[in-house]
């Protein structure tokens, strides 16, 4: 029966419903400390291929396959693992074969975002451990379909906001839950990307000798291919990512939302639009930002394309704590602590920190866990709770942007409150022959 299911799942191209629930969670607690963990790569170009060289890394780590839509993609990259390796991947254009090939122990999913809930899903089912890139879902709807797959099949789940396993930034978290800044009202965190430039609106065309763009698109709508909207540049565009809040705004409010240890806002609300460049292609906006109001603090996102900013001591990306005696300011270079002086809050004698530079920032401490994990049974640095939470959070402030009024979550029910207008955003509504996983 339940191979049955998988073989109809090759047949049609569509993720089962009952077909994916029906699959037992026969996961193993852990392998041996020596045992060598076969990964599978689905998505090769960029953040799933650095994946897969931090994985590398590790003697316990060997590539038994890649799989990618564009064969430009996969044949060079493919070609440059042999050179590391010594051995040549298997080759997949059908990452469902890729995931069926019983020895692959773990996946990494390195596609665009609207791909990411269906292939853990599916992977999980398989009885596959998976390192999945963030955001982890797409909609709000994913998130909560991938946190219940995990929860039912009990794989390792590792997602790459791999500032969790960076010291520094756990460093600075910790200083703030002691109490050492006073009580924080306010918290900002921001992504100034001042290298980017317009998307110029060019015609639809052919896609190129060797992609398979009706995969590319998968559940999304169809649409004729357009240069702007694959590779890359998808981040821009609604229908398969959520542009800068769900790309480096993940990775901040991930740390705004651990340091405050809250997640769900009373209300949220968000202005912006494309400010820098009005006429370009690219739908999301390059300027932005949203206000969540938890009732005794907010937090502030602020995301703009086209300049760097000079936020605390010029960094284009971070997150800071305003607290009563002073600032706490972290990114990915280290974090610091400037005093408040002069403020009737201020507390007399207390001089700050100067700066604690990251002694290692990256994913390969990431991965390094996820691996272990694999092997010992215990929970990722960034589990799928962690993760959908702070992808809820990004995508809460995207709806209310999107609708153009403040909006209220009601986090047990998983809607808005009387907002049928911002209701319509929660969901993935799939193209068929996709669709969504049913988990019971």
């Amino acid at each position: 029966m339940i191979e049955t299911n998988r073989r109809e799942f090759l047949k049609k191209s569509a993720v089962v419903t009952a077909g994916v629930a029906a699959v037992p969670a026969i996961m193993n607690a852990g392998c041996s400390p020596n045992e060598v963990v076969n990964v599978g790569l689905i998505g090769c170009r960029n953040m799933g291929f650095n994946d897969l060289k931090s994985f590398l890394k590790n003697k316990d780590a060997n590539c038994v396959a890649m799989c990618d839509v564009d064969q430009r993609v996969l044949e060079p990259r493919a070609a440059e693992i042999e050179k590391l390796t010594g051995k040549k991947p298997i080759l997949y254009k059908d990452w469902r074969k890729l995931i069926d090939n019983k020895d692959i122990d773990a996946v990494i999913i390195g596609t665009p975002d609207h791909w990411h809930c269906l292939m853990m899903v599916y992977a999980s089912a398989a009885g596959k451990h998976v390192y999945v890139e963030k955001p982890i879902g797409n909609t709000i709807e994913e998130c909560n379909v991938m946190l219940a797959a995990q929860k039912k099949y009990k794989n390792v789940v590792q997602v790459g906001q791999w500032q969790r396993s960076n010291p520094h930034w756990l460093d600075a978290v910790n200083y703030l839950h002691d109490g050492n800044i006073g009580r924080v009202r306010s918290v900002r965190a921001w992504s100034y990307v001042g290298w980017k430039k317009k998307i110029v609106v060019i015609p639809d065309s052919k896609a190129p000798e060797g992609v398979d763009y009706d995969m590319w698109l998968g559940p999304a709508p169809f649409r004729p291919f357009n240069i702007n909207r694959f590779h890359g540049t998808f981040r821009w565009y609604w229908d398969y990512a959520g542009g800068l809040m769900t790309d480096w705004g993940v990775h901040m409010l991930d740390f705004a939302l651990f340091g405050m240890n809250r997640y769900v806002p009373k209300s949220v609300a968000a202005v912006g639009g494309k400010y820098a460049f009005p006429d370009s292609a690219m739908e999301t906006p390059d300027t932005m930002t949203t206000l969540y109001d938890f009732g005794d603090f907010n937090i502030i996102w602020d995301h703009t394309i086209g300049i760097y900013g000079a936020n605390y001591k010029n960094r284009p990306n971070g997150v800071a704590f305003i607290g009563e005696y002073g600032t706490l300011v972290v990114d990915r270079s280290g974090w610091e602590v400037i005093p408040e002086t002069n403020s009737t809050g201020a507390k007399k004698g207390y001089k700050g920190l100067d700066l604690k530079k990251a002694i290692v920032t990256g994913p390969d401490p990431h991965v390094r866990n996820f691996l272990d994990c694999i092997k010992n049974g215990s929970t990722p640095n960034c589990n799928v709770a962690i993760a959908a939470d702070v992808a809820r959070f990004a995508h809460l402030g995207n709806i209310a942007y999107r609708v153009g009024h403040k909006v209220e979550w009601n986090p047990e029910k998983q809607l808005f409150v009387n907002d049928p207008e911002a209701d319509k955003l929660i969901n993935a509504n799939y193209r068929d022959p996709w669709k969504m996983p049913n988990i019971s």
